[in-house]
């Protein structure tokens, strides 16, 4: 049985976040020598290429609460067909941001390969913040802050249809695990949603695996398969320093690795996004290494 190759795209946008840096994520990870790394575990790699961006200075802002609105959409336009490919040709796409809004590309991609399959997609989600912010209830105006919602076909029309005239993603089929950081009006669309949300609290109480074994449950039962979209800040600042938006009382060196196993170990999971890495704010590359070392862990390395 053939073993199937790890298809790296890199995303170098940072449009979507509150401050400069995330676009240089995936050079960082390239630095902490990401492709030879999955090699070594006997994985073939593919290198699709890189999505990038104008720079912010020459491109239009747009509506106060939407920033970039149209830039961050054709870039993940852009991201969509590389998805789209790699999963046409058999492959595991793996996606290096950049600012959290390309999800809505790549889980896009993932979504519509599903569809032409009569399947559905799970979304297992992993950051310090929720991501659910609509235009009209963002304090920010940053993008970041919205993909979820739009990959519930809720929000900017466009951005919500980028997988066609139904939702990226169903409600019922989308997990979050390490949630610490919600805005006030954030709650109200958790609730209106139904997204379940294991939050840091949660975690404290139940235990990790109780909690990643129920999420997994959620975006795996009734799906073809789930994509794991991983922003780095879900980790502690601790261990994870190079972030632009980072929230103490996160995951652990190993609860983060716990995560990614199990995500692998299940069988299920069909891609990867790792964003959120800002090198302007790391320490010696350390959140970069990071970054590379849950990757190899979602591709299936294990301590024995």
């Amino acid at each position: 049985m053939s073993v199937q190759a790890a298809a790296l795209i890199s995303v170098h946008m940072d449009l979507g976040a509150g401050r400069r840096g995330v676009d240089m994520g995936p050079s960082a990870i390239r630095v902490a020598r990401v492709s030879e790394r999955i090699a070594a575990l006997g994985r073939p790699v593919e290198e699709l290429g890189s999505v990038y961006t104008r720079e912010p200075e020459t491109v239009e802002v747009g509506a106060a609460n939407a920033r970039y609105h149209s830039e961050i959409l054709d870039v993940c336009c852009r991201l969509r067909g590389l998805v789209q490919e790699a999963r046409a040709r058999g492959s595991f796409p793996v996606v290096l941001g950049g600012d959290h809004s390309i999800a809505m590309g790549s889980v896009s991609g993932q979504a519509l390969h599903h569809r032409s399959r009569g399947e559905k997609l799970g979304l297992l989600w992993i950051d310090a913040h929720t991501d659910i912010n609509l235009p009209e209830t963002s304090p920010s105006g940053n993008i970041h802050g919205m993909p979820v919602s739009h990959l519930l076909g809720r929000g900017l029309p466009d951005l919500a249809s980028l997988a066609g005239p139904e939702p990226a993603v169903d409600a019922a089929h989308v997990a979050m695990l390490g949630v610490r950081s919600v805005d006030r009006r954030e709650r109200e669309i958790v609730t209106e949603t139904g997204v379940r949300v294991f939050t840091m609290t949660e975690i404290d109480e139940r235990g990790l695996a109780a909690c990643v074994r129920d999420a997994l449950k959620i975006v795996t039962t009734g799906t073809g398969g789930f994509h794991l979209s991983f922003d780095l800040d879900g980790v502690d600042p601790r261990y994870a320093p190079g972030v632009g938006s980072p929230v103490p009382g996160g995951f652990t060196y190993r609860e983060a690795h716990y995560i990614c196993e199990a995500a692998a170990r299940h069988g299920g999971l069909v891609g990867l996004d790792m964003v959120e890495l800002n090198p302007t704010l790391d320490a010696r590359n350390a959140t970069a290494e990071l970054a590379v070392q849950l990757i190899l862990s979602a591709l299936g390395k294990t301590i024995l």
